[in-house]
């Protein structure tokens, strides 16, 4: 999780899984959408990929990227649990329960 957190914490690196996402692309193709050298990218490539964000495979003389989703399971499971609040679930569950008596009460008094 620490890799892929520290991975995403750059923009151009952002950029490039958002590229990713869809279609492969080679590292020039990507180059070519930064105004940064390709030796830059090439090292941001390199981070992602070792940190399992994106898979890369060679096909002839081309080396094509593209977004490895299973990298941010456990960066994603973390953030929805800390953005849950604990016990959230129970008191609706609570909630819930009390409205549907307090219906019932009212129908029985009316």
């Amino acid at each position: 999780m620490d890799q892929a957190a520290e991975a995403i914490a750059d923009p151009i690196r952002r950029a490039i899984l958002r590229m990713v996402r869809d279609e492969r692309l080679t590292a020039g193709e990507i180059a070519a959408r930064f105004p940064v050298s390709r030796p830059a990218v090439s090292r941001h490539l390199r981070v992602l990929r070792e940190s399992g964000l994106v898979d890369d495979d060679l096909s002839g003389r081309h080396r094509y990227y593209s977004l490895n989703p299973g990298g941010l399971t456990e960066l994603h499971r973390w953030l929805t649990d800390l953005m849950t609040p604990a016990g959230w679930e129970q008191r609706l569950d609570a909630l819930e329960t009390e409205v549907y008596r307090a219906r019932r009460d009212n129908r029985e008094t009316a």
